[in-house]
């Protein structure tokens, strides 16, 4: 646990503070966990409370013993942050004074073994976030069909080999079943024309694509952001932090949507923030994202 809670940076705190101000007291939601890096940073700031919500239970154990010695300032939920309606009404709050959503998957799911987020190990191919779901990554590559196959790589990993790629999955659990990321990993890159050297390792694109399918990552995303947003007290703000470009599309235009007209929200950054060159080079994963702020200002 210490070591990968030591290796654990949580992404942009230094702007998610400035944009949530917990110096003001009041009931926070980090509707992501994850190890509590980002709700450590609140409660040393001035939050009153924070509800911690994550799908993933053994996150959700290591950032229990992180944050032990808060006490009852922090409430922890074994949830899908999407029923943050529940969330906050359990733990007795009616309105919160901001809520943080760092969305995708968590460098501990990535680092650990066994959970099959990355190809960097051969290890079983999961990806589940929550592992008391049905589906896992295995379960998809077998199950699903070629046009499924290639609808989920190419809408998700906005991948332009996704047909191929999809054939050759299919071609190959023929042979025998796709059950470890090593396997899955090697008929991807089989599958993409070589053209020497690239910036990425060519089943990137189909991994995430797999993974955001199996956690049901951007189901009811607009959804989840109008009823977080409906939680807020006057004044408070909705972070979101995104790091790929459909989640960050997803969050762009629901935001501009909930401020048009005389709607009680207005969007507080025109532009999505940016980590800075220093934390780019401290932890190189946090170069993809992007945070955004909503403020309920009725």
């Amino acid at each position: 646990m210490d070591t990968v809670v030591a290796s654990h940076e949580p992404v942009m705190v230094r702007e998610v503070l400035e944009a949530l101000r917990p110096g003001r007291g009041g009931v926070f939601v980090d509707c992501t966990l994850g190890l509590g890096g980002h709700t450590t940073a609140l409660l040393e700031a001035g939050a009153a409370r924070v509800i911690g919500i994550d799908r993933d239970a053994t996150a959700l154990g290591l950032a229990r013993e992180r944050l032990q010695g808060f006490g009852d300032r922090v409430s922890f939920v074994h949830d899908d942050y999407r029923a943050i309606g529940a969330a906050v009404r359990a733990a007795g709050a009616t309105e919160v004074a901001g809520i943080l959503a760092d969305l995708g998957v968590s460098s501990m799911q990535l680092d650990a073994e066994g959970r099959g987020f990355s190809f960097r190990r051969d290890e079983p191919l999961d990806m589940r976030m929550d592992v008391r779901d049905e589906m896992s990554a295995a379960v998809f590559v077998a199950d699903a069909d070629e046009v499924e196959l290639a609808r989920v790589i190419f809408e998700y990993g906005e991948e332009r080999y996704s047909r191929r790629i999809a054939r050759a999955i299919v071609r190959a659990r023929g042979e025998a079943p796709i059950e470890t990321t090593g396997r899955l990993a090697a008929i991807v890159r089989r599958a993409i024309p070589n053209k020497g050297w690239q910036r990425i390792d060519p089943a990137t694109r189909t991994f995430q694509a797999i993974r955001i399918h199996v956690n049901r990552e951007l189901d009811r995303l607009d959804v989840f952001l109008l009823d977080a947003a409906r939680r807020l007290a006057v004044g408070a703000r909705l972070v979101v932090i995104a790091f790929h470009s459909l989640e960050d599309r997803v969050v762009k235009h629901t935001f501009r949507a909930m401020a048009a007209d005389d709607a009680p929200w207005q969007v507080v950054t025109r532009r999505p923030l940016s980590p800075d060159d220093e934390e780019c080079e401290r932890n190189p994963r946090a170069r993809s994202a992007r945070l955004r702020v909503l403020e309920r200002c009725a």
